[in-house]
């Protein structure tokens, strides 16, 4: 059980907290790139517990700043975005990306003093389809993440939102844990329907692996693992990492193919933005049975309400908890575990049913949820030093840490050490990218 101290800190995020303040310290994904259009209307986000506003100048840089305006804190969300910045409607002061007051036109020009005035706004940076942001001191800005996935070029990336309504830490602990893969989404496949070339056969042959994990100096990793479906003596591992502050690299695919990364950005306490970084042959493969159809459940919903203006309004899913995310019982019973439609969808129904932010100290934890259990303390850990003397992990500040990080699976003799023989696909990988 997790004491509720614990569980206050890692929850909440918003300006003056303890999570806040260590998420503050690293970029953020903050929207995707098709969401601004120069001289376009303002975007309202929320991150981190704050209201902004975004919009894309005629010029094509985004800026990301305070939804108030600083002379009388109207909302700047109504303001008139136009040549290369955005002017506040109540009394038309006009502000450009970087917050700098351009003109007062309700002060006669001798009373002027725009030059001392200047809007809360934070640096950002557009890559790959994404536009980031960074909201801590703007005078100690780290460079962006390496992560293998946000670095593909726009021909060759996938970026699909979705919003949860629920903590950032549930999102994320939902692609740390690796055995609800054999139930939640697996639960109705047995190994002999699983294609033959599909390692998820392993998967459902053995439902319960044996773990290891290990700290990084990024984050943590863990490795599932489980003698290979027909004998041989050989073991499937399923290998993945957790890389601060909220990024996790699931272990979807085999390890060769499998470029992905996923943001669980907090917009608040109680809800989150899904970021899915994906290459798009990663995309493609798909868990098959033995008859060469889709398995039930494996895919991705894209139905999605419309957006609206609201400080929440963006990338929610039509299947949600006030229609039951269309649970079908009929198909439950008889096809699939859980009579939900497909994977995402399945972790959203059981992330968001724990509760907006769920109480800890009410689990009886196993062996099971060891990487859970590392990740909190190491991100309490990892808090609990910056507070003290400001000190931050590497892969905040040191190129290259992520180099060669990668989730999947993989199978290996059983007599090769877990890490020897990630170590080895790493190395293949790398060689076939030459």
């Amino acid at each position: 059980m997790s004491r509720a101290s614990d569980n206050e800190t890692l929850s909440r995020v918003g300006p003056g907290s303890a999570m806040g303040g260590f998420m503050r310290k690293f970029w953020i994904p903050a929207a995707l790139s098709s969401e601004l259009q120069a001289d376009g209307d303002p975007l309202r986000l929320m991150l981190l517990g704050e209201k902004l506003i975004a919009f894309r100048d005629s010029t094509g840089r985004v800026g990301i700043m305070d939804h108030r305006c600083p002379h009388r804190c109207a909302s700047l969300f109504f303001g008139r975005n136009e040549e290369d910045g955005i002017r506040c409607v109540y009394h038309g002061w006009k502000f450009d990306v970087d917050g700098n007051c351009l003109d007062m036109a309700n002060v006669p020009a001798a009373q002027d003093f725009k030059h001392k005035v200047k809007a809360r706004a934070y640096k950002t940076h557009e890559r790959n389809g994404m536009i980031w942001v960074y909201m801590g001191d703007q005078s100690d800005i780290p460079a962006l993440p390496e992560i293998e996935a946000t670095l593909l070029c726009e021909e060759d990336v996938l970026i699909r939102a979705a919003q949860r309504d629920c903590n950032w830490l549930q999102g994320l602990e939902g692609d740390i844990d690796t055995s609800h893969l054999s139930f939640l989404h697996l639960g109705a496949a047995q190994a002999g329907n699983v294609a033959a070339d599909n390692d998820q056969q392993h998967v459902v042959a053995a439902r319960a692996p044996e773990y290891i994990v290990a700290e990084t100096e990024y984050g943590t990793k863990y490795a599932s693992f489980r003698p290979t479906e027909g004998g041989g003596g050989d073991t499937y591992w399923r290998l993945a990492h957790y890389v601060f502050p909220f990024w996790a690299l699931p272990p979807n695919r085999p390890i060769d193919i499998n470029i992905i990364g996923r943001a669980w950005v907090p917009l608040d306490d109680t809800h989150t933005m899904f970021y899915e970084f994906i290459h798009k042959d990663t995309r493609k493969r798909m868990r098959m049975d033995k008859d060469g159809n889709r398995l039930r459940g494996d895919g991705v919903d894209s139905a999605f309400r419309d957006n609206d203006t609201g400080w929440l309004g963006r990338w929610r899913l039509a299947a949600n908890a006030g229609n039951d995310y269309r649970i079908d019982r009929d198909i439950q019973r008889s096809e699939s575990f859980t009579g939900i439609s497909n994977i995402h969808l399945q972790d959203q129904a059981v992330t968001e049913s724990m509760g907006a932010i769920t109480d800890r100290t009410l689990e009886h934890l196993s062996p099971s949820d060891e990487m859970i259990a590392k990740t909190r303390r190491r991100i309490l850990g990892a808090v609990r030093a910056f507070q003290k003397d400001g000190r931050l992990p590497v892969v905040r500040d040191q190129s290259g840490v992520l180099q060669g990080v990668r989730s999947g699976s993989y199978v290996s003799p059983a007599d090769v050490d877990w890490m020897d023989a990630y170590d080895d696909h790493m190395r293949a990988v790398a060689k076939a990218a030459e």
